[in-house]
């Protein structure tokens, strides 16, 4: 595969991955207290990648969860982060000056702060009670925080005897790291051939639904905006109908990302409109990849880190037909704002 280490990228999904026991005693020992909610909150891509697990916890437990901006959450008075709430907070970086603030105020509040970066001793490890550290970089960092998040989460649920399933689960977690490079590689000439056809398309719409709704919108503001400069309308599949479809021409490009959870059927129905009346409809389909190793009652849960892992080898082929650099800025962390 062009520009990729194999080794470092199991290595970052294997280190995810065995953050387990650690991650399993900091839950054990908080659900023992009591848990009465439960908050991701983060800035930037870093909040998106968790609304895979809010979505997992809205729909498998009764633990109210909520997902909130670093820096709306300071503003808005939330009238459900007390002393009983548990605050999960990731940052690559561990440097993202509003998570390290927000940190700050939900302690504060009395909740009860957990750290999620990729770098130890930095400003977030020392402002959550408790951190975990997991090397990582840009291009790995999507399914590192998935699988840390998913952790916890499976483990909050196991906990309120809510997921008799997980240890079988957490056992196949364990194939997924040598699973996604087979996706990558099944990937590779498409996302070429993808990143040559589109090299100067000045606009996609990107749909999804459900638990992979977060990686659309990810992918479509934090890679393509922000590292390619490419303009995009990410929609949800359900919202497509309700504004974005009356975009939508013969050279409309769509990239549509198709999961296999309840909510499919949705993507399927943006995916029937848009074969009619665009000739630049690009679907990805988890169902496409065999992921050997992981069961099918829980090839649903983990849609979201194939679509991230798969649309990686788009972001380094387009990097490349468009001699744009992924890491090249105009305004992020080079200007005041």
């Amino acid at each position: 595969m062009f520009n990729f280490d194999r080794d470092r990228f199991l290595r970052i999904q294997n280190g995810a991955i065995s953050l387990k026991d650690e991650l399993d005693e900091v839950i054990d020992e908080l659900a023992t207290k009591g848990i009465k909610n439960v908050f991701f909150v983060g800035t930037g891509g870093a909040v998106i990648l968790m609304y895979a697990a809010e979505y997992i916890l809205k729909t498998h437990s009764t633990l109210p969860v909520y997902t909130e901006i670093s820096s709306e959450l300071m503003l808005m008075d939330h009238q459900h982060l007390d002393e009983h709430s548990l605050v999960i907070l990731p940052s690559l970086s561990g440097t993202t000056k509003e998570t390290v603030e927000a940190a700050k105020y939900c302690k504060e509040k009395g909740a009860t702060t957990i750290g999620l970066v990729g770098h130890a001793n930095t400003p977030l490890t020392e402002a959550t009670e408790y951190s975990f550290v997991n090397f990582a970089e840009d291009d790995t960092s999507c399914e590192s925080f998935y699988l840390q998040t998913f952790l916890i989460t499976f483990r909050l649920m196991y906990k309120r005897q809510e997921f008799p399933a997980y240890h079988q689960l957490m056992e196949e977690l364990k194939m997924l790291p040598e699973a996604l490079l087979k996706v990558k590689e099944a990937t590779e000439n498409r996302a070429k051939e993808f990143a040559q056809k589109h090299k100067d398309t000045s606009y996609h719409i990107l749909s999804g639904a459900g638990i992979d709704w977060g990686q659309t919108y990810y992918y479509g503001m934090c890679i393509l905006e922000e590292m390619q400069w490419i303009k995009t309308r990410p929609v949800h599949a359900s919202d497509f109908f309700h504004g974005t479809l009356e975009l939508v021409e013969e050279d409309t490009s769509i990239l549509l990302l198709k999961g296999e959870g309840r909510l499919r059927s949705l993507t399927e129905r943006v995916e029937r409109f848009a074969y009619h009346f665009s000739k630049e409809l690009t679907v990805f389909d988890t169902k496409d990849y065999p992921l050997e190793g992981i069961s099918e009652p829980f090839r649903p849960f983990l849609s979201p880190i194939v679509f991230a892992t798969l649309l990686e080898r788009i972001s380094c082929h387009l990097e490349e037909v468009r001699n744009h650099p992924l890491t090249t800025r105009r305004y992020y962390k080079k200007v005041p704002f």
